[in-house]
């Protein structure tokens, strides 16, 4: 049995390798990472590409496509490390608002790049003891940390109960909030008996998205490691020392050679955790996690040694390895470390408490 890309979807990973390409260099990388350009600009660029309506009904202005697609275009997007919104609008929140059913006029707006929404439940993963959502009357009290997608018009959020709301951004208080990832927006919510409009009471249907955004935060990595390794083997074949490439030297070779061999496999798991979200459901939760929490770790392995292999210039400003790094080390940690992924995976299986 062959298990991998459809014709369809190599074309479309090439046609958004390609248009990344073009918009999506390091310099402008730069620019946004360092507030000198507004990232809202390339956001549109992505929509009239098409992204923010992949899986979004074709009735409603989408493309209709599945979450494989979906995994696709985040690797392509983590490998040119685009500092861009993804995850939330047009990923999460149109799985949300189809599962919940009667949004028809907000899935057409997330198609048409008219509305963004965040996402506010981290601590439906893991809570700190000083953050967390209670409902009562239909109002949210509380605060959520690292909201990712930050900055958005509309938020998705999670009470205590692990019941879904959708709030307004211009009702809460909020804050930026900076973490090592300068590519990525993330923020503070601060909810005050804020109205909230209840998608679901189905703790199933938040289960279902956590996992979404796992496999998708695992696309991302593996396509952010792929370049990382790509960019290594590119610099030990010119970089000499001693009248030689240092390529040809056996500890660099053993360096490519393991990163090489620890990230092919991570591929054909991230590949089938996201055909799993759709076509296997029954083995969906636990492929999520273990594409979570295996990527976490193969990514920082990848990250940590191709910026060995380029030695002193690997820590400089002028490759920018290290917006890769962070996107990396950001992944790792959002929406649950790989210790905290592994123990619900555990869970799972009834191997835990």
């Amino acid at each position: 049995m062959d298990f991998g890309l459809s014709e369809e979807q190599s074309l479309f990973q090439d046609s958004l390798d390609a248009y990344l390409g073009d918009r999506v260099g390091l310099e402008r990388v730069r620019r946004i990472a360092a507030g000198k350009e507004d990232p809202q600009a390339l956001r549109r660029e992505l929509v009239e590409f098409g992204l923010s309506g992949l899986l979004i009904a074709e009735r409603h202005g989408g493309v209709g496509l599945a979450p494989m697609d979906a995994a696709v275009a985040a690797e392509c997007l983590g490998h040119h490390v685009t500092p861009a919104p993804f995850l939330g609008s047009s990923v999460v929140a149109p799985l949300a608002l189809t599962l919940a059913g009667g949004q028809t006029e907000r899935l057409q707006q997330l198609a048409a790049g008219e509305l963004t929404i965040g996402l506010a439940f981290a601590e439906a993963v893991g809570a700190r003891a000083d953050a967390g959502l209670v409902a009562k009357g239909g109002k949210l009290s509380g605060k959520s940390l690292y909201v990712l997608d930050y900055g958005a018009e509309e938020y998705l959020a999670a009470d205590a109960e692990r019941r879904l709301y959708l709030v307004a951004a211009a009702a809460v208080a909020h804050q930026p909030l900076a973490t090592v990832d300068r590519t990525r927006t993330v923020g503070e919510l601060v909810f005050q008996e804020t109205p909230a409009t209840l998608l679901s009471e189905d703790p199933d249907c938040l289960h279902t998205l956590i996992d979404t955004a796992w496999v998708m935060l695992a696309a991302d990595t593996l396509g952010a490691a792929q370049n990382m390794l790509d960019q290594a083997v590119a610099y030990a074949k010119e970089r000499e020392q001693f009248n030689r490439p240092i390529g040809s030297f056996q500890a660099v070779k053993h360096l490519c050679a393991e990163m090489a061999a620890q990230l092919e496999p991570c591929r054909a798991l991230v590949w089938y955790a996201a055909h799993a979200l759709s076509a296997a459901p029954d083995e969906a939760h636990l492929v999520a996690c273990h594409a979570k929490a295996h990527l976490a770790e193969v990514g920082a392995f990848v990250a940590r040694t191709a910026t060995e292999v380029h030695g002193g210039m690997g820590f400089t400003d002028l490759l920018g390895l290290h917006y890769w790094f962070k996107r990396i080390g950001f992944n790792r940690q959002a929406l649950g470390t790989p210790e905290l992924v592994r123990e619900e995976a555990a869970r799972a299986q009834n191997l835990a408490a």
